[in-house]
């Protein structure tokens, strides 16, 4: 995980003068019209975009007419994939097959687009070898699709909610977006990497800055939180009202939806300039769902949980810490979780000199404990914290003051006395500790409430809740649509891809099913045109 899966403080959405989300003045036209009480007179957006983070601003780039090409003097290290790059030299990769482009190529992303993508911008990475891209990039107009981007927050994403000061997980390298080196960045703010990683503050600039560098930050549209995304279908009545930019009646004739067509009605609210917040609904013939999957914490489903001194974000850790309510003589903090979030809070909680009870499940050896998985030198700081969790395992007794691990163990219950009853699973021995506040931090799942039933329809496992890990959205691999909804895609953690590096294949898919399908509306076009 590329230092996602952390919940930090969020800030409001910004739409004034010192935000990079701004609109032009067609799209700001569009979303005062969609105010109003009815869609009939409205031309419908061709691409909505609900989420402003990397996945959505690395599929602006792509519809805004950027296309990729493999440059003729590169060498992939891997032959066969050279072989078929070199047999389509000067057709950009977004009319080419990427199914039999990707076929064979294995990566840490189950989606093959993904590994295909990562694999051009970054060949061999996970061998760590630093290689040029085999890619170079054409701006061609001609290839633009008109599409609006809405996020709640600032340009870039959640990276904008979390503690500045964090490194990521993933290096520097990896968080980069196509066509603008992270380190040439990097070198003219005069920022250095530490262990090749970087700083989360610099990673939210760097997107800002993309945006503005790539002249996209005119489609997005930040303080837009959605409520609603349906489909509303065109009747007779309705499909003469839908505004048809021509003045051809053959083409205007190709380019009206059917009767039996339908377009998504996607509703909300925008915060202005001043504050207030004004009602928003658009027609879109697509909708691209880019939301992430940090807005909501996950629960343990214990009783007690929902009393006041628990919490699910470590923003209230923050705040306590900041003002000193805690301390080694008063009572411990708990912490819940075996991840890197837990890690930051303990790590926080050190700092801040505060007592911690640490509770996990997995054994401090588990194979699948992410510490096992992270290499000593690149992550001192999370080496410490695993080396805090074995020594002082179900003991206070060591060289870490203040600190208790008790690894596979639960919580069973909160009491509002401020008690915790804990289990320990491998002898069902239970024990209750004292503490001044609890803070689950066992990650979070996708906020989907703008769909009807919360997007469970559209899982590869309609019973259960989405979750991007063990139930993310069902799609289409190659091009990344729902396969229970046509016209509805969906990018990023939502389908599975959490490294910063390999969400934008997934860009790569729907940009290049989209370019397609307005391709073969032309060609019908210009064949009705023909024959008329």
């Amino acid at each position: 995980m590329a230092c996602l899966n952390r919940t930090g403080r969020h800030k409001a959405g910004l739409t004034g003068k010192n935000s990079d989300c701004t609109c032009t003045p067609e799209l700001v036209k569009t979303m005062e019209e969609a105010g109003s009480s009815t869609l009939l007179g409205i031309s419908p957006i061709p691409v909505v975009v609900i989420g402003n983070g990397p996945s959505a601003i690395c599929l602006s780039y792509l519809l805004s007419g950027y296309r990729p090409y493999f440059k003729e003097s590169s060498i992939h290290p891997n032959p066969i994939l050279q072989r078929k790059l070199e047999q389509n030299l000067g057709i950009s990769i977004l009319e080419q097959d990427l199914e039999h482009l990707s076929e064979g190529l294995e990566g840490r992303s189950h989606n093959p687009v993904a590994v295909l993508f990562d694999s051009l911008l970054r060949p061999d990475a996970d061998f760590g070898v630093s290689m040029e891209s085999v890619l170079t990039w054409r701006r061609e107009p001609n290839h633009y699709i008109p599409h609006l981007v809405l996020g709640k927050g600032p340009l870039g994403g959640v990276w904008h909610s979390i503690e500045g000061s964090m490194f990521t997980l993933s290096l520097g390298d990896w968080m980069e977006l196509p066509d603008l080196p992270f380190r040439d960045w990097m070198r003219l703010k005069r920022r250095c990497l530490r262990n090749d990683r970087a700083m989360t503050s610099d990673i939210a600039n760097y997107y800002q800055h993309y945006a503005r560098a790539k002249g996209l930050q005119g489609h997005f549209v930040c303080g837009t939180v959605v409520t609603s995304v349906r489909r509303v279908s065109l009747d007779s009545g309705a499909e003469n009202q839908v505004n048809v930019s021509t003045d051809n009646p053959a083409e205007a004739q190709a380019l009206r939806p059917s009767t039996s067509a339908s377009l998504f009605e996607v509703s909300g609210s925008s915060r202005s300039e001043d504050g207030s917040e004004k009602a928003f609904r658009i027609l879109a013939e697509k909708v691209v769902l880019a939301t992430g999957t940090y807005d909501s914490p996950a629960w343990l489903g214990v009783d007690g949980e929902d009393l006041p001194f628990v919490h699910h974000t470590t923003s209230e850790l923050e705040r306590t810490l900041e003002e000193r309510e805690t301390g080694l003589n008063s009572d411990p903090v708990l912490i819940v979780g075996g991840g890197l979030t837990a890690a930051d809070a303990i790590i926080a909680a050190h700092h801040g000199n505060a007592s911690v009870i640490h509770v996990f499940r997995r054994g401090v050896n588990d194979p699948g404990l992410i510490f096992n998985q992270l290499p000593k030198v690149m992550y001192p700081e999370y080496h410490k914290v695993h080396q805090m969790m074995t020594q002082q395992s179900c003991t206070t007794t060591g060289p870490y003051e203040g600190y208790l691990s008790l690894p596979q163990h639960r919580v069973l219950a909160f009491t509002p006395d401020r008690k915790c009853i804990i289990e320990d699973l491998t002898s069902a021995e239970k024990r209750m500790f004292n503490v001044s506040k609890a803070f689950i931090l066992i990650g979070s799942n996708p906020n989907l409430t703008f769909l009807p039933d919360c997007g469970r329809p559209l899982a590869i496992n309609t019973e259960l809740p989405v979750n991007s890990k063990r139930n993310p959205l069902d799609v289409d691999c190659y091009t990344y649509e729902c396969v229970q909804e046509r016209g509805l895609y969906a990018l990023g953690p939502l389908v599975g891809d959490h490294f910063i590096r390999f969400l934008q294949g997934g860009a790569l898919a729907v940009a290049r099913t989209l370019h397609k399908e307005r391709q073969d509306a032309q060609f019908q076009i210009d064949g009705q045109l023909l024959i008329s």
